[in-house]
């Protein structure tokens, strides 16, 4: 059985304006999700900062996010590193802390090889109990999975059952689903994708989407499934212009900005990450309001 199926929410790390997370508002976050059809929250992932979080703060998130669910939608805890003792680490606590499923970057900066990847994957996949998914996402790792690599991983170690796919590259995508028979639990990792990932055979879709628009992203995967492909298909394509603003700037600062035009106490970013320009933060206003959520 897949960890989920539909639309999961990679969602943001609020913060106060000292730089500390706010709970509170994450709290508010959390139950806003569940209260509007998402599938499935994916916490300390990209969207979340995780790069700029302690340690100790990424796994106070991950036990702070499955308290507050509390079983209602599965929780997957992002617990990926580029050092292989670090991600198993992260991920005993996560499953300790009660996370249904691990997001497994591909390791960024140390440039693996295939080979190493696998006997990456392998470790951290045998140090738990919990499924797992990898993460391809090459344009920040520096790092990318072969199709072949993938299909390896997912055949051999029995708790890693599928990958979110950010490449951008359906061919990519296709060559990973003619090759896996089956064995692969495929996610889009990029909102313009959901439906043609959906039509290769996935699951569902990781996204950043969901943060803002957690109903209309689930309904176009639900109406995907229910049969309604052209339907499914025109919500895809109506989300477009507001998905281009979202990824306007580098991925959270565009979501981190609508969730605070939406009052939603977002907060401020972690630097090396900065404020959205104000050109760009106008583009992404009149995308919301033109999507009629704002």
């Amino acid at each position: 059985m897949s960890i989920f199926t539909g639309a999961g929410v990679a969602i943001v790390t609020p913060m106060k304006s000292n730089g500390e997370v706010n709970f509170e508002a994450f709290a508010k976050l959390i139950e806003f999700q569940v209260a509007n059809k998402t599938d499935a929250i994916i916490v300390c992932g990209t969207t979340g900062e995780a790069s700029t979080l302690t340690h100790e703060e990424h796994l106070e998130c991950i036990r702070f996010c499955v308290e507050k669910v509390n079983k209602r939608i599965p929780v997957i805890a992002g617990t990926g590193s580029n050092c292989t003792k670090t991600a198993v680490y992260l991920s005993q606590e996560a499953q300790k802390a009660g996370a249904d499923g691990l997001l497994l970057v591909t390791p960024y900066y140390n440039k693996a090889t295939q080979n190493g990847l696998y006997e990456h994957f392998k470790a951290i996949g045998e140090a738990v109990d919990i499924p797992g998914l990898l993460y391809n996402i090459p344009g920040r790792t520096g790092c990318s999975m072969t199709p072949a690599t993938i299909v390896r991983i997912c055949k051999e170690v029995k708790t890693i059952v599928g990958v979110k796919e950010a490449t951008g590259n359906i061919s990519h995508v296709a060559k990973i689903m003619a090759l896996a028979d089956g064995c692969v639990d495929l996610y889009s990792g990029d909102d313009i994708q959901i439906v043609p990932i959906l039509s290769l055979g996935g699951k569902g879709v990781i996204s950043v989407l969901s943060n803002i628009a957690p109903e209309q992203t689930h309904n176009i995967c639900q109406l995907y499934f229910d049969g309604k492909v052209q339907e499914s298909c025109k919500e895809q394509l109506r989300a477009a212009e507001l998905i281009e603003a979202l990824f306007s700037e580098v991925n959270p600062i565009p979501v981190k900005k609508a969730l605070n035009l939406l009052g939603m106490e977002a907060g401020t970013l972690r630097m090396p990450l900065s404020d959205m320009e104000e050109e760009n933060g106008k583009k992404l206003e009149q995308a919301m309001k033109a999507y009629g959520i704002l």
